[in-house]
C-alpha cells in the first residue's frame, strides 16, 4: 500500500486448488498479479505507462526465446530480457529491491538501490548490466541470497 499500486509477475499453479489458494494469499490492496504469459507482460506495460510500479525477479530462468546468455558471477546464465525490454519500451526508472530476512521471524527490512549507471540502450548490454547489478546486491549480504536456486540451468525446452 505504501508504494503501490504494484504489479508483480507470478507463475500460476497447475493444480486448481493450489491456484485458488495462491490467488487468495496474493490478494492484497494495491497489489496486482500478472501471469507469466503475454497477457501478463501487457498488463505490466499498461501499469508502467500509468505510472505504477512493477516487480519481477530478474534471476529467474525464462522460457526458451525469452532470454539471452549473460555472465553472472563469472559463469554464463540464461537470463530474462523482460526487465530490460520493459524499461526500454516504457522509459521506466529501474530500481533494485531486496528483502532482508530479520532474525527470529521478525519480518523483513527492504533495501532499495538505484542502478550504478543508466540502463544500457542495447538489449544484450542491458541484460548483462542487470546481472551485474544483481551481483552487487548479492555481495551486500550473500547469506540472504537463495543459493540453492538453479541459476545456471538451461531453459526446459533446451534440456531434451
Amino acid at each position: 500500500a505504501r508504494f503501490g499500486p504494484l504489479t508483480v509477475l507470478y507463475r500460476p499453479a497447475r493444480q486448481a486448488w493450489l491456484a485458488r489458494l495462491m490467488a487468495n494469499a496474493r490478494n492484497r490492496p494495491g497489489l496486482a498479479t500478472a501471469p507469466t504469459n503475454l497477457a501478463g507482460v501487457r498488463q505490466m506495460i499498461r501499469a508502467l505507462r500509468a505510472g505504477h510500479a512493477v516487480g519481477l525477479l530478474p534471476d529467474q530462468v525464462p522460457p526458451k526465446g525469452m532470454g539471452t546468455w549473460a555472465p553472472f558471477f563469472g559463469h554464463d546464465a540464461y537470463t530474462m530480457t523482460l526487465s530490460a525490454r520493459l524499461a526500454h519500451q516504457t522509459g521506466a526508472t529501474v530500481l533494485l529491491l531486496w528483502g532482508e530476512r530479520l532474525d527470529k521471524g521478525r519480518g523483513f527490512r527492504l533495501h532499495f538501490r538505484e542502478l550504478q549507471r543508466p540502463l544500457e540502450p542495447g538489449l544484450d548490454a542491458a541484460v548483462c548490466q542487470v546481472n551485474q547489478e544483481m551481483e552487487r546486491l548479492v555481495r551486500e549480504c550473500p547469506a540472504q541470497y537463495l543459493w540453492g536456486y538453479a541459476r545456471y540451468k538451461q531453459p526446459k525446452e533446451d534440456r531434451a
